[in-house]
């Protein structure tokens, strides 16, 4: 283990020792660094893609390769899919403009829709045009259906064809809109991978880029109200795009300049436009970009966003977050508050199906990886990391027994001496069972242990002992069993 990972880790084992409470539990995901949310739900499931910032590349530059999907059902505990895409997947990607390194660089801001059982995730590989992939399930296998981007590269450089949003209204009518500095649009044929309309030079679908359509940038770029050039912009328009509709009003929020970006909204007849400047959604937050992502899920409205508020981020090692989202009678935004605490659930957990061991709520000092199992697993767990899952439904009658699926290194083949605390309410909570992790010999094994006192809603936390400085085992799913339930150990 390299030194600097050690101290972070030495550090999260002392921090586990401190309540929850004093936790966040925005950003939503702590296992990697994630950026440019973008919301989609589907049969009662909110599907969350994002691009994804690696730990480590160069000062002061984006390292981004890959885009990663987090799914939940009730806003509060996120089962991590990881990396679902790749610049790989385009192999006209790997041209390398201006510094930037093939396939090793360049996967910014994606959206993702569902239409007639297919999944299509529009993504822009920076410099080189927007691509669209085709799955027949959000986790993928994804396809490159053209070989060749569907949007290429405008004239005005490197960031005209990246953020790419995606829309369909309520006559079937689908739209794209992307860009920066110039705000593009076309609608798309039914196929999803081809569009009807040309690229336009006044902006959405011909209507022009004024302050009264997307506010004033303050200090300006120029003195006037339309967008000549790359390099001077007229109005608060920065990037991020995402269009949305409530009631009878169509909302167009994005990132609005100048640098550090907030996010601001303009409000619409169409999906089209005209567009008329709303206000400021959010005020500038710990990362000079941010990036808007709007949704109804369960009889609320999110909005989704990034800061750099995890260990080590900045503005291009960036965190997802989430905030409910509210509306004035006639329509208007409020300003949404970053809170460290997210939204309320809006459901329970059930505790006695098998449950993935990334579904996590909040976690400290663990990463997520490809399972041999299949799926993700939990790794780099070591002494004093710990789990939380949120709002867990135990019942009135109560667990009996535990079980988790775990996998220790190949060469432990006795006990290895490390242990799953199972705690209630916080870190250092009631003790409810303590599960020894046996020797595996790298296999897959269920591990059980008898529990009690584990009944009503209850906020659960693993909490993981053994020798300091060692990674303990991986964790892949668990389960929770009643008395005389058919799944008791």
């Amino acid at each position: 283990m390299k030194k600097a990972t050690r101290s972070a880790v030495v550090l999260l084992s002392v921090l586990a020792t401190v309540p929850a409470t004093s936790f966040a539990l925005n950003p939503v995901v702590q296992t990697m660094y994630t950026a440019d949310p973008a919301p989609v739900v589907h049969h009662g499931t909110l599907y969350l893609f994002s691009s994804h910032d690696q730990d480590v590349g160069k000062k002061n530059n984006f390292n981004m390769k890959d885009w990663v999907l987090a799914t939940t059902t009730d806003m509060v505990n996120w089962t991590q899919h990881g990396a679902i895409a790749s610049l790989r997947d385009f192999p006209w990607a790997a041209k390398e403009i201006s510094g930037w390194d093939g396939f090793n660089n360049g996967a910014w801001a994606p959206q993702a829709i569902e239409r007639d059982g297919k999944w299509y995730l529009y993504a822009p590989v920076q410099g080189r045009g927007i691509g669209v992939l085709v799955a027949d399930n959000p986790l993928g296998p994804y396809i490159d259906p053209l070989k060749k981007p569907l949007i290429a590269g405008q004239a005005g450089g490197l960031y005209d064809s990246i953020d790419p949003t995606v829309y369909i209204d309520d006559e079937g009518q689908a739209y794209l809109a992307w860009g920066n500095p110039r705000l593009w649009s076309v609608k798309l044929n039914k196929d999803m991978i081809s569009y009807d309309t040309s690229i336009g030079d006044k902006g959405i679908i011909g209507h022009p880029m004024t302050v009264q359509a997307l506010g004033e940038r303050t200090p300006p770029d120029t003195q006037g109200t339309t967008l000549p050039t790359h390099s001077l912009r007229g109005t608060s328009y920065e990037e991020g795009p995402w269009l949305y509709k409530r009631k009878n009003l169509n909302y167009l929020f994005f990132a609005a300049g100048p640098i550090p970006e907030h996010l601001g909204y303009s409000t619409g007849p169409t999906p089209e436009g005209p567009w008329t400047y709303g206000g400021v959604v959010m005020t500038p937050q710990s990362a000079f970009t941010n990036h808007p992502g709007v949704v109804d899920f369960k009889g609320k409205t999110y909005l989704f966003y990034h800061n750099a508020a995890l260990p080590g981020g900045d503005g291009f090692k960036r965190s997802v977050c989430v905030d409910e989202l509210t509306f004035n009678p006639d329509g208007s935004v409020q300003t949404v508050q970053p809170t460290k605490e997210g939204p309320a659930p809006v459901a329970t957990l059930d505790p006695y199906r098998r449950v993935e061991a990334e579904t996590i709520a909040w976690s400290s000092g663990v990463k997520i990886e490809p399972s041999s199992a299949g799926g993700q697993n939990v790794r780099d767990i070591h002494d004093g990391a710990y789990i939380q899952v949120r709002n867990v439904d135990f019942g009135a009658i109560g667990a009996r027994a535990f079980m988790a699926s775990l996998s220790s290194t190949a060469k432990l083949k006795q006990a290895t001496g490390a242990t799953i605390e199972i705690r209630l309410g916080k870190v250092d909570g009631k003790l409810i069972g303590t599960l020894p992790v046996s020797g595996t010999g790298g296999q897959w094994n269920p591990q059980s242990t008898r529990i009690s006192g584990a009944s009503g809603i209850q906020d659960l936390f693993f909490v993981f002992r053994g020798a300091a400085g060692e990674e303990l085992f991986k964790f892949d799913y668990w389960q929770f069993s009643q008395a005389g339930s058919k799944n008791r150990p």
